[in-house]
């Protein structure tokens, strides 16, 4: 299993206008094979540098099914607006991939 992140400094008061493009993506992730989950989650505000912390936390069969969906038709289509919403950010988004440790 593979789990990947994508961290995103959000301006402060902007944080329901971020959650909205979330909630009304259309990313057909569901489409692709070894999808089989995505939550975003909202973490703390780092009130000193004016942002609330988010994480995109998407769950795959394998590293291989993930990379295969960047380089999908989907993904682009997903994606293609993504630079018109750079005033929403402190910073570029930061990913994070993990290969689940079984058993662990």
């Amino acid at each position: 299993m593979y789990i990947a992140m994508n961290r995103f400094k959000v301006q402060k008061g902007s944080e329901e206008t971020f959650e909205d493009l979330w909630r009304n993506r259309d990313s057909k992730l569901s489409e692709m094979k070894g999808f089989r989950e995505f939550q975003l989650l909202r973490g703390p505000v780092n009130e000193a540098e004016g942002y609330t912390l988010f994480a995109s936390h998407a769950v795959w069969d394998s590293q291989e099914d993930f990379i295969a969906w960047t380089k999908s038709e989907n993904f682009r289509s997903a994606h293609k607006n993504a630079g018109s919403n750079k005033a929403l950010y402190v910073g570029n988004p930061q990913f994070e991939g993990f290969t689940v440790v079984e058993g662990a």
